[in-house]
């Protein structure tokens, strides 16, 4: 199903050329100028008069909507409207189903046939079933509250479905799951527990127990998910289901147990491995997990639906779904400068300890009237000082100033980097996947975009995070830089490959922020392929060490992040996790900022 040509017409044009090309005898014109009219204003009284007209003058009009590989959705739903006129809803209920999954915010239903009480009479209960589960299959779980009008008619055809047929029992529980979508779950529940009554099955306790959970009747859910096995021992998704539910309420030990029973069962079944790793992470933290579940992942692509089990448990987790916020004096100093707060306006800022050069950078663009003089005396080993001899040099301290050492990225870099930089992301694979646009760049634009980080873009998010830190947006471009460094030569064999080379020369330069990007990067390459995970392995635990020991002298402002970043790490030893621990102090807590800033510009979670 395909979207409109000319999407330049509006709906009341799109009318009056139809009914020109009518009162000229071009039928095939106006029937497009119908459809054209029909995808913008489903709903709209004149949209149908005319394509009444059509009819009256075409023979029913059917078959001048025909489908096609490649049917524009305004003629699958004139087609629709044409088959019930004609006696034959079933079809047409049909198609406006197919319609509503292509785009399921909108009205493509909300008309007076569908919404008929004589409909449910005429159709089959069990066609009425699968239509309403052919619905539920294409919208979300729950719909938000802003597409829930548009389903509106589905659940009025329900209701009178289940008047007609009280005792149909798929019918009573595919309208229950509508119902359950939709946000009303008392009904949901009403007309499950009437459809498990009318014809006990497995599938009839499985909707009972969706619509209990929905309703926070958690006993109720599971006792209705355990007679569902009953029902049918082998249904290993049922078991995850119950898992899921009994973790979702604090009884991980009990959610466990069940995904157990059903990897005896089969331990490759999609679902229950899916779910098992999710909850083995949960339990004891341990990134090893979702290692696993990645690589099983890529070694099944056939699995028998789409999972977010990953997505969720990485989900606002520092590295694992976002980017961690800077650490030190100056950032502090920046977030209370873009606040407005006189005290981050001072004329003279005088550091205790050597900061980031990003930092410093990022901090003369946010202040520039701000004057900063550097630590005279710096104990332990100096910063500002690559930590491994015959690393690439991306920065020029003179004095109290600092300078990128190498020239700035081309047009084409910053216009790339803007498009893909995010300050999360579902998971690091995915991450990896979605910097395949930066794989063209040449290298000294990727290294030319670490330290000359363009202007965030003219978006909502490039807005919040200039104005709520702009360190934010830096960090970003610095990580998707180096993202873009994973799939530079990747012909390569990864020992002797640049990519790997240039990214060890940025885990051991200068203590920076590019240092916590290029080392997310390489934990990013050990996530993707087994086989680097080993050296990468050895390079975090060998750059923690390090951290660790200089920590003990003086502040490391990156200290917390690379932490974080190391406990993502693949098969890192676990003597350098219990290092990483402490690095931050306890176990890891999500952090609350960044959550909330992208909460404001989209009004859903950090994913």
């Amino acid at each position: 199903m395909s979207e409109q040509d000319d999407a330049a017409l509006t709906a009341a044009e799109e009318l009056a050329l139809a009914r020109l090309a009518l009162d000229s005898g071009e039928l095939e014109h106006a029937a497009g100028h119908v459809a054209g009219a029909l995808a913008q204003a489903p709903t709209l009284p004149e949209v149908h008069e005319t394509l009444a007209r059509l009819a009256a003058v075409g023979d029913g009009g059917v078959e001048l909507f025909p489908l096609n590989h490649h049917a524009f959705v305004g003629s699958v739903v004139a087609r629709a409207h044409l088959l019930a006129a004609a006696g034959r809803p079933a079809e047409g209920l049909d198609l406006l189903a197919a319609a509503t999954g292509h785009s399921p915010g909108v009205d493509w239903a909300g008309v007076p046939w569908v919404t008929a009480p004589e409909l449910a009479e005429r159709l089959d209960p069990d066609r009425i079933a699968r239509i309403l589960m052919q619905i539920c299959a294409a919208v979300p779980d729950p719909v938000p509250p802003s597409g829930r009008a548009a389903l509106g008619p589905y659940l009025a055809l329900a209701r009178n479905a289940v008047t007609v047929r009280p005792d149909h029992g798929l019918l009573l529980g595919a309208a229950s799951a509508l119902a359950r979508r939709i946000g009303e779950t008392e009904l949901a529940v009403r007309w499950a527990t009437r459809g498990v009554r009318a014809q006990p099955s497995k599938l009839g306790e499985v909707w009972l127990g969706y619509a209990h959970r929905s309703a926070g009747r958690t006993r109720e859910a599971l006792a209705a998910l355990t007679r569902a096995v009953e029902h049918d021992p082998d249904d290993l998704a049922v078991y995850a289901d119950i898992a899921g539910t009994l973790a979702d309420n604090g009884r991980l030990d009990e959610a466990l147990r069940w995904i157990d029973h059903a990897l005896e069962r089969d331990p490759a079944f999609d679902c229950a491995v899916h779910t098992a790793h999710r909850l083995r992470f949960a339990r004891d933290g341990d990134v090893a997990h979702l290692v696993a579940l990645t690589d099983f992942v890529r070694d099944h692509p056939d699995d028998t639906h789409e999972h977010t089990d990953l997505a969720e448990s990485c989900r606002s987790r520092p590295w694992l779904g976002q980017l961690t916020p800077a650490g030190g004096t100056l950032v502090q100093v920046i977030r209370q400068a873009v606040h407005d707060r006189p005290a981050a306006r001072g004329e003279r800022l005088r550091l205790v300890a050597p900061e980031p050069p990003s930092a410093l950078r990022t901090l003369a663009a946010a202040v520039p009237e701000l004057t900063v003089e550097s630590a005279t005396d710096v104990p332990g080993p100096d910063p500002r000082q690559p930590r491994r001899s015959g690393t690439r040099q991306l920065w020029a301290y003179q004095a109290d100033t600092v300078a990128p050492a190498i020239p700035p990225p081309s047009e084409e870099a910053v216009r790339r980097i803007r498009q893909v930089a995010t300050p999360a992301w579902p998971h690091p694979p995915a991450a990896y996947d979605a910097a395949v646009g930066l794989a063209t760049l040449d290298l000294p634009d990727l290294l030319g975009l670490l330290v000359h980080p363009p202007d965030p873009p003219a978006t909502a998010l490039g807005r919040v995070l200039n104005s709520q830190d702009p360190s934010l947006w830096v960090r970003c471009v610095q990580v998707w830089a180096c993202l873009g460094l994973l799939h530079h030569r990747t012909d390569e064999p990864w020992d002797t490959s640049v990519r790997r080379a240039v990214l060890v020369d940025l885990l051991w330069g200068v203590e920076d922020w590019t240092t916590e990007a290029a080392l997310f990067a390489l934990v990013t390459a050990a996530w993707v392929d087994p086989q680097v995970r080993p050296d990468v392995a050895r390079m975090t635990a060998e750059r923690l060490a390090d951290v660790a020991e200089v920590g003990r002298e003086r502040p490391v402002p990156i200290a917390t992040s690379l932490a974080y970043l190391a406990l993502a790490t693949p098969e890192l030893d676990r003597q350098m996790v219990e290092t990483a621990y402490l690095l931050i102090g306890g176990r890891p807590r999500r952090p609350g900022r960044l959550r909330r800033f992208w909460y404001r510009l989209t009004g859903r979670p950090l994913s």
